[in-house]
Protein backbone atom coordinates (compact mmCIF):
# COMPACT_ATOMS: atom_id res chain seq x y z
CA UNK A 1 0.00 0.00 0.00
CA UNK A 2 1.26 3.45 -0.84
CA UNK A 3 1.62 6.25 1.49
CA UNK A 4 0.39 9.38 1.07
CA UNK A 5 2.10 12.05 3.62
CA UNK A 6 0.51 15.37 4.52
CA UNK A 7 1.85 18.20 2.81
CA UNK A 8 4.02 20.29 4.52
CA UNK A 9 2.83 23.88 5.88
CA UNK A 10 5.69 26.42 5.14
CA UNK A 11 5.73 28.17 8.75
CA UNK A 12 6.21 32.06 8.77
CA UNK A 13 8.32 32.93 11.32
CA UNK A 14 7.52 35.72 13.51
CA UNK A 15 10.34 37.81 11.78
CA UNK A 16 9.68 37.70 8.39
CA UNK A 17 6.25 38.35 9.19
CA UNK A 18 6.96 41.66 10.73
CA UNK A 19 9.97 42.03 7.96
CA UNK A 20 7.07 41.85 5.40
CA UNK A 21 4.77 43.86 7.07
CA UNK A 22 7.43 46.53 7.52
CA UNK A 23 8.47 46.48 4.08
CA UNK A 24 4.19 46.57 3.14
CA UNK A 25 3.82 49.47 5.34
CA UNK A 26 6.65 51.15 3.58
CA UNK A 27 5.92 50.70 0.48
CA UNK A 28 2.60 52.14 1.12
CA UNK A 29 3.90 55.54 2.71
CA UNK A 30 6.18 55.98 -0.50
CA UNK A 31 3.28 55.60 -2.91
CA UNK A 32 1.15 58.02 -0.98
CA UNK A 33 4.19 60.59 0.00
CA UNK A 34 6.24 60.68 -2.87
CA UNK A 35 3.41 59.85 -6.34
CA UNK A 36 0.13 60.03 -5.41
CA UNK A 37 0.14 63.06 -3.65
CA UNK A 38 1.68 64.37 -6.49
CA UNK A 39 -0.75 62.57 -8.99
CA UNK A 40 -2.92 65.91 -9.83
CA UNK A 41 -6.53 64.96 -11.35
CA UNK A 42 -8.15 67.18 -13.48
CA UNK A 43 -11.71 66.69 -12.97
CA UNK A 44 -14.46 67.98 -15.76
CA UNK A 45 -18.25 68.67 -14.41
CA UNK A 46 -21.14 69.80 -16.30
CA UNK A 47 -23.19 71.77 -14.53
CA UNK A 48 -26.31 72.80 -15.20
CA UNK A 49 -28.22 75.85 -13.95
CA UNK A 50 -31.75 77.28 -14.24
CA UNK A 51 -32.08 80.69 -15.69
CA UNK A 52 -28.37 80.66 -16.69
CA UNK A 53 -28.31 83.17 -19.55
CA UNK A 54 -27.36 82.22 -23.21
CA UNK A 55 -24.52 83.97 -23.40
CA UNK A 56 -23.26 81.86 -20.40
CA UNK A 57 -24.03 78.77 -21.92
CA UNK A 58 -20.48 76.52 -22.13
CA UNK A 59 -18.55 78.94 -19.39
CA UNK A 60 -15.90 76.96 -17.90
CA UNK A 61 -14.68 77.75 -14.15
CA UNK A 62 -11.49 76.18 -12.81
CA UNK A 63 -11.62 75.85 -9.05
CA UNK A 64 -8.35 75.52 -7.08
CA UNK A 65 -8.11 74.92 -3.60
CA UNK A 66 -6.70 74.01 -0.62
CA UNK A 67 -2.87 74.59 -1.67
CA UNK A 68 -1.44 74.45 1.72
CA UNK A 69 2.09 76.00 0.32
CA UNK A 70 5.12 75.11 2.26
CA UNK A 71 3.67 72.49 4.55
CA UNK A 72 3.59 69.75 2.55
CA UNK A 73 2.98 71.34 -0.78
CA UNK A 74 6.18 72.02 -2.76
CA UNK A 75 5.56 74.95 -5.20
CA UNK A 76 6.64 72.49 -7.85
CA UNK A 77 3.25 70.76 -7.63
CA UNK A 78 1.91 74.71 -7.41
CA UNK A 79 3.06 75.49 -10.70
CA UNK A 80 2.04 72.46 -12.35
CA UNK A 81 -1.50 72.67 -11.55
CA UNK A 82 -1.46 76.04 -12.87
CA UNK A 83 0.07 74.73 -16.24
CA UNK A 84 -3.15 72.56 -16.47
CA UNK A 85 -5.31 75.49 -15.37
CA UNK A 86 -3.84 77.16 -17.84
CA UNK A 87 -4.02 74.75 -20.59
CA UNK A 88 -8.00 74.28 -20.02
CA UNK A 89 -8.12 78.53 -20.78
CA UNK A 90 -11.04 78.49 -18.99
CA UNK A 91 -13.06 81.47 -18.73
CA UNK A 92 -12.95 82.16 -14.66
CA UNK A 93 -10.68 80.92 -12.19
CA UNK A 94 -11.95 80.68 -8.70
CA UNK A 95 -9.62 80.18 -5.78
CA UNK A 96 -11.70 78.65 -2.51
CA UNK A 97 -9.50 79.23 0.51
CA UNK A 98 -6.39 77.84 2.67
CA UNK A 99 -3.55 78.83 0.01
CA UNK A 100 -1.21 78.13 3.40
CA UNK A 101 -0.64 76.40 6.29
CA UNK A 102 -1.23 78.08 9.90
CA UNK A 103 0.47 77.16 13.12
CA UNK A 104 2.88 74.92 11.41
CA UNK A 105 5.96 77.38 10.41
CA UNK A 106 7.04 80.30 12.57
CA UNK A 107 4.72 82.88 11.52
CA UNK A 108 7.29 84.87 9.47
CA UNK A 109 7.79 81.43 7.26
CA UNK A 110 4.40 81.40 6.79
CA UNK A 111 3.84 84.75 5.77
CA UNK A 112 6.32 84.19 3.01
CA UNK A 113 4.58 81.79 1.74
CA UNK A 114 1.48 83.31 1.60
CA UNK A 115 3.53 85.97 -0.69
CA UNK A 116 5.23 83.14 -2.66
CA UNK A 117 1.68 81.62 -3.22
CA UNK A 118 0.40 84.86 -4.67
CA UNK A 119 3.56 85.84 -6.70
CA UNK A 120 2.88 81.58 -8.08
CA UNK A 121 -0.87 82.24 -8.70
CA UNK A 122 -0.49 85.63 -10.70
CA UNK A 123 1.23 83.24 -13.39
CA UNK A 124 -2.84 82.21 -13.97
CA UNK A 125 -3.65 83.55 -17.64
CA UNK A 126 -7.09 84.02 -16.97
CA UNK A 127 -8.28 87.86 -16.16
CA UNK A 128 -11.19 87.04 -14.01
CA UNK A 129 -9.38 85.33 -11.03
CA UNK A 130 -11.12 85.64 -7.65
CA UNK A 131 -10.66 84.17 -4.01
CA UNK A 132 -11.83 83.27 -0.62
CA UNK A 133 -10.28 82.40 2.77
CA UNK A 134 -9.96 79.20 4.35
CA UNK A 135 -9.64 78.92 7.98
CA UNK A 136 -6.27 78.19 7.62
CA UNK A 137 -5.66 81.87 5.51
CA UNK A 138 -7.64 83.31 9.11
CA UNK A 139 -5.30 81.65 11.61
CA UNK A 140 -2.06 82.81 10.04
CA UNK A 141 -3.42 86.36 9.43
CA UNK A 142 -6.05 86.89 6.83
CA UNK A 143 -4.46 90.93 6.46
CA UNK A 144 -0.90 89.05 5.18
CA UNK A 145 -2.92 85.97 3.22
CA UNK A 146 -5.17 88.85 1.25
CA UNK A 147 -2.99 91.64 0.30
CA UNK A 148 -0.26 88.69 -1.31
CA UNK A 149 -3.37 88.09 -3.29
CA UNK A 150 -4.65 91.64 -4.25
CA UNK A 151 -1.13 92.46 -4.67
CA UNK A 152 -1.76 90.27 -7.97
CA UNK A 153 -4.90 91.27 -9.05
CA UNK A 154 -6.78 88.57 -7.62
CA UNK A 155 -9.94 90.02 -5.72
CA UNK A 156 -10.31 88.55 -2.19
CA UNK A 157 -14.83 88.15 -1.81
CA UNK A 158 -15.50 88.26 2.19
CA UNK A 159 -18.72 88.34 2.64
CA UNK A 160 -19.08 90.85 -0.63
CA UNK A 161 -20.30 89.95 -4.45
CA UNK A 162 -19.10 90.80 -7.79
CA UNK A 163 -20.86 90.57 -11.58
CA UNK A 164 -19.79 88.59 -14.10
CA UNK A 165 -20.84 90.05 -17.59
CA UNK A 166 -21.27 88.43 -20.77
CA UNK A 167 -22.82 89.65 -24.29
CA UNK A 168 -25.22 91.83 -22.27
CA UNK A 169 -25.83 89.01 -20.14
CA UNK A 170 -25.13 88.77 -15.99
CA UNK A 171 -24.98 86.47 -13.56
CA UNK A 172 -23.37 87.17 -9.68
CA UNK A 173 -20.36 85.66 -7.95
CA UNK A 174 -20.30 85.87 -4.20
CA UNK A 175 -18.26 84.41 -1.53
CA UNK A 176 -18.30 83.83 1.94
CA UNK A 177 -16.01 84.26 4.71
CA UNK A 178 -14.88 81.51 6.37
CA UNK A 179 -17.82 79.29 8.41
CA UNK A 180 -15.27 77.56 10.97
CA UNK A 181 -12.78 80.33 12.02
CA UNK A 182 -14.77 83.55 10.41
CA UNK A 183 -17.61 85.39 10.37
CA UNK A 184 -19.96 84.19 7.52
CA UNK A 185 -22.76 86.69 6.56
CA UNK A 186 -25.26 86.00 3.81
CA UNK A 187 -26.68 89.04 3.61
CA UNK A 188 -23.87 90.65 2.61
CA UNK A 189 -22.29 88.42 0.55
CA UNK A 190 -26.12 87.86 -0.99
CA UNK A 191 -28.19 90.43 -0.49
CA UNK A 192 -31.41 90.66 -1.66
CA UNK A 193 -30.96 93.19 -4.47
CA UNK A 194 -29.42 90.26 -6.11
CA UNK A 195 -31.82 87.24 -5.33
CA UNK A 196 -34.07 85.13 -7.44
CA UNK A 197 -33.45 88.05 -10.32
CA UNK A 198 -34.84 86.03 -13.70
CA UNK A 199 -31.89 85.00 -15.90
CA UNK A 200 -29.49 85.78 -13.18
CA UNK A 201 -28.61 82.93 -10.87
CA UNK A 202 -26.09 83.19 -8.33
CA UNK A 203 -22.47 81.02 -7.87
CA UNK A 204 -20.73 81.09 -4.42
CA UNK A 205 -17.72 80.37 -2.94
CA UNK A 206 -17.87 78.70 0.58
CA UNK A 207 -14.54 76.96 2.18
CA UNK A 208 -16.47 75.08 4.19
CA UNK A 209 -19.29 73.01 2.98
CA UNK A 210 -21.44 71.54 6.09
CA UNK A 211 -22.25 75.26 6.36
CA UNK A 212 -24.50 74.70 3.09
CA UNK A 213 -27.34 73.09 5.99
CA UNK A 214 -27.33 76.57 7.81
CA UNK A 215 -27.40 78.27 4.71
CA UNK A 216 -30.12 76.85 3.25
CA UNK A 217 -31.93 78.09 5.46
CA UNK A 218 -31.46 81.53 5.13
CA UNK A 219 -33.57 83.51 2.72
CA UNK A 220 -30.02 84.39 0.60
CA UNK A 221 -30.07 80.72 0.12
CA UNK A 222 -32.93 80.16 -1.85
CA UNK A 223 -31.54 82.62 -4.59
CA UNK A 224 -27.99 80.04 -5.07
CA UNK A 225 -27.27 77.85 -7.73
CA UNK A 226 -24.33 76.05 -7.52
CA UNK A 227 -21.73 76.65 -4.27
CA UNK A 228 -18.00 75.91 -4.93
CA UNK A 229 -16.22 74.59 -1.85
CA UNK A 230 -13.06 72.54 -0.35
CA UNK A 231 -11.74 71.86 2.78
CA UNK A 232 -11.85 68.27 3.30
CA UNK A 233 -9.25 67.33 1.11
CA UNK A 234 -12.05 64.45 -0.14
CA UNK A 235 -10.41 63.17 3.15
CA UNK A 236 -6.73 62.82 2.01
CA UNK A 237 -6.04 59.22 3.16
CA UNK A 238 -9.24 57.23 2.36
CA UNK A 239 -9.01 53.17 3.92
CA UNK A 240 -11.10 50.69 2.14
CA UNK A 241 -14.10 49.42 4.14
CA UNK A 242 -13.01 52.44 6.65
CA UNK A 243 -13.12 55.32 4.75
CA UNK A 244 -11.52 58.43 5.51
CA UNK A 245 -9.21 58.86 8.79
CA UNK A 246 -10.06 62.54 9.48
CA UNK A 247 -12.65 65.14 8.79
CA UNK A 248 -12.14 68.70 10.16
CA UNK A 249 -15.02 69.95 11.24
CA UNK A 250 -17.15 72.09 8.89
CA UNK A 251 -16.39 68.85 6.45
CA UNK A 252 -17.71 66.03 7.76
CA UNK A 253 -21.29 65.66 5.94
CA UNK A 254 -20.30 66.54 2.86
CA UNK A 255 -16.74 65.13 2.15
CA UNK A 256 -15.99 65.52 -1.93
CA UNK A 257 -17.92 65.60 -5.37
CA UNK A 258 -21.12 66.81 -6.25
CA UNK A 259 -24.23 67.05 -4.27
CA UNK A 260 -27.66 67.77 -5.54
CA UNK A 261 -29.96 69.88 -2.21
CA UNK A 262 -33.23 70.78 -3.06
CA UNK A 263 -32.78 73.54 -6.13
CA UNK A 264 -28.96 74.04 -4.95
CA UNK A 265 -25.61 71.95 -5.87
CA UNK A 266 -22.41 71.82 -3.93
CA UNK A 267 -19.22 70.62 -5.37
CA UNK A 268 -16.71 69.28 -2.68
CA UNK A 269 -13.14 70.11 -4.37
CA UNK A 270 -10.74 67.53 -2.95
CA UNK A 271 -7.38 69.80 -3.47
CA UNK A 272 -4.24 69.86 -4.01
CA UNK A 273 -2.46 69.95 -0.95
CA UNK A 274 -1.95 67.64 2.51
CA UNK A 275 -2.16 68.72 5.99
CA UNK A 276 -0.98 67.21 9.18
CA UNK A 277 0.88 64.02 7.13
CA UNK A 278 2.95 64.43 3.41
CA UNK A 279 0.59 61.88 2.53
CA UNK A 280 -2.51 60.96 0.42
CA UNK A 281 -4.12 57.82 -0.27
CA UNK A 282 -7.18 56.75 -2.69
CA UNK A 283 -7.65 60.62 -2.70
CA UNK A 284 -5.77 62.21 -5.61
CA UNK A 285 -4.94 66.15 -5.14
CA UNK A 286 -8.01 67.48 -7.64
CA UNK A 287 -8.03 70.32 -9.98
CA UNK A 288 -12.10 71.00 -11.29
CA UNK A 289 -13.49 72.54 -14.65
CA UNK A 290 -16.81 73.16 -14.51
CA UNK A 291 -18.77 73.87 -18.13
CA UNK A 292 -22.37 75.70 -17.21
CA UNK A 293 -25.31 74.46 -19.35
CA UNK A 294 -28.56 75.80 -19.22
CA UNK A 295 -31.20 73.21 -17.12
Amino acid sequence: MQTIEAPRIQQVSRRSFLKGALFGTGGLALYAGAFERHWLELVHRQISIRGLPAAFEGLTIAQLSDIHLDEFTEPFLLREAIDQINRARPHVVLLTGDYVSAEVLPKNLTIEAAWQCGKLLSSIQCAQRYAIFGNHDIWAGEEHVGEALRSQGIPVLRNSYVPIERAGARIWLAGLDDPVYGQPDPDQAIPSSIRNIPGEPVILMCHAPDYLDELRSHPAGEAVSFVLSGHTHGGQIRLPFVGPLHLPPGGRKYVEGLFKIDNMQLYVNRGIGSVGVPFRFDCRPEITVFTLRSA
